[in-house]
């Protein structure tokens, strides 16, 4: 059985080094097998131990033997502990990292592994039973571009017959995985009992689903591109206009929203469901005009007024800052400092006679029960009303920079207003303070 048609195509790869995923496994020292004998690039032979099986050990001395004879360097990783309880989820984790690992070491761009027609008919079928998007529907790629690398998937042309065929007539020695037959795992049952129904329908059924599944990616690529051009004009500074973005159809609202937590979970489509764009979506449809919702990883979504933003949660907010007039003071995207002279006498700028105050001042957050005497206004006010007043979204309320004296009166909001403590620019002052924010003018002084 030839299958060097499979290889000889990719001597075009730069790479001085190419790495492949090998388990001892059926699949991989077949596709080992054929690249050793194909490929004229040198090869590294990545094998990961998990022990999780008694034969472990056996099978990573096979390994190293074996890649000693044929002069390809065997590069092993041992695996001590599983932290999660999902282990195939945990497992397919500690493997790409291993897999990066080897790739930097070598400076290689190219990760070939074993998935074959069979393997690529069950993720299909995974995939329709737990939910995705177009491009998990599409399955397994033949080439999958990640940012520093690619991985190439030749065998996909290919049953698992097939393999065993090749092996048999190359006389190359496997093992197999006992845990392959523990219909606990869902693709178990689904190569035991859903697979050989299809290959009794057509023994050709695989190139069926290959077809179907490079059908789905052509038509993703195409959405992508398309998703990208909606971006640019939706999505910045990683804020979401939802303007712009409830005037899209439905099925590009998901596409945008799946676009962009992809990016933010490094392309682990495992991590985002169905459940994730749809509350995004929903969000978005919100009449209050602050709310969020929770997503994986310590990420929350946050709807303020017209913009949605995606971050991760913010782990203190409630910070104090101590004023030093030598220095600009930046907190959050406000800065504020002390001038020696300004012309302007808008929000933006505080003037204070020092005997009407407790010093030293600060700078702290909002606090609950904060209440502002405001300048012209007989009586107090509520922080919180001011802030809901001059639309400052509500993630940023708590950590909004406030101007206090030693005995917490609030002397000035930074931008929004100014206290009963501020005095007009025709009488006393003796202490200038000027704020701007982040990409807004700054204020000149005045020379």
């Amino acid at each position: 059985m030839d299958l060097s048609n499979l290889i000889k195509n990719l001597n075009i790869i730069n790479d001085k080094y190419v790495i492949v995923g090998v388990s001892s496994g059926a699949d991989s020292m077949a596709l080992l097998h054929l690249l050793q004998n194909n490929l004229n690039k040198k090869i590294i032979c990545a094998h990961i131990n998990h022990n999780v099986r008694k034969e472990s050990n056996e099978e990573e001395q096979y390994l190293k033997e074996y890649c000693h004879k044929n002069n390809i360097i065997f590069e092993c990783h041992h695996i001590k502990n599983y932290k999660q309880n999902n282990f195939e989820n945990e497992a397919r984790e500690k493997r790409y990292q291993f897999y990066e690992k080897i790739l930097e070491k070598y400076n290689s761009h190219t990760l070939f592994l074993a998935h074959h027609g069979d393997d690529l008919i069950e993720t299909i079928i995974m995939k329709i039973i737990r939910g995705s998007n177009l491009e998990g529907y599409a399955g397994i790629k033949t080439y999958s571009k990640l940012e520093n690398y690619t991985i190439i998937r030749p065998l996909l042309t290919l049953t698992k017959k097939d393999i065993i065929k090749y092996n048999k007539e190359n006389n190359i020695i496997y093992y197999q995985d006992s845990s392959n037959e523990d219909i606990h795992y869902t693709r178990n049952r689904i190569r035991k009992k859903i697979l050989p129904i299809l290959k009794k329908e057509d023994k050709l059924i695989h190139q069926k689903f290959l077809k179907y599944s490079n059908t789905l990616q052509e038509s993703y690529n195409f959405i992508e591109d398309i998703t990208i051009e909606k971006i640019n004009n939706q999505y910045i500074n990683n804020t979401i206009n939802i303007e712009y973005f409830n005037k899209e159809h439905p099925f590009m609202k998901k596409n945008i929203i799946f676009y962009i937590l992809s990016n933010i979970y490094n392309n682990k489509s495992n991590i985002i469901k169905e459940k994730h764009l749809e509350d995004i979506i929903k969000l978005s449809t919100n009449n209050k005009p602050n709310s969020s919702i929770n997503l994986p990883n310590n990420y929350i979504a946050i709807k303020s007024y017209n913009y949605i933003k995606i971050k991760k949660k913010d782990e203190s907010l409630n910070n104090n800052y101590k004023i030093e007039f030598h220095n600009e003071l930046k907190i959050n995207n406000i800065t504020i400092k002390k001038v020696d002279n300004i012309d302007t006498d808008g929000n933006d700028v505080c003037r204070l006679n020092s005997k009407n105050i407790t010093f030293p001042i600060y700078i702290r957050n909002k606090k609950n029960g904060d209440y502002v005497s405001v300048l012209g206004l007989n009586g107090k006010k509520k922080l919180s009303d001011i802030f809901i007043e001059n639309k400052i979204p509500k993630e940023l309320r708590n950590s909004y920079p406030v101007l206090v004296d030693a005995n917490d009166n609030i002397l000035w909001i930074p931008n929004i207003k100014k206290t009963k403590y501020n005095v007009k620019n025709n009488e006393f002052y003796d202490i200038i303070l000027t704020s701007y924010k982040e990409g807004g003018k700054q204020i000149e002084e005045k020379n």
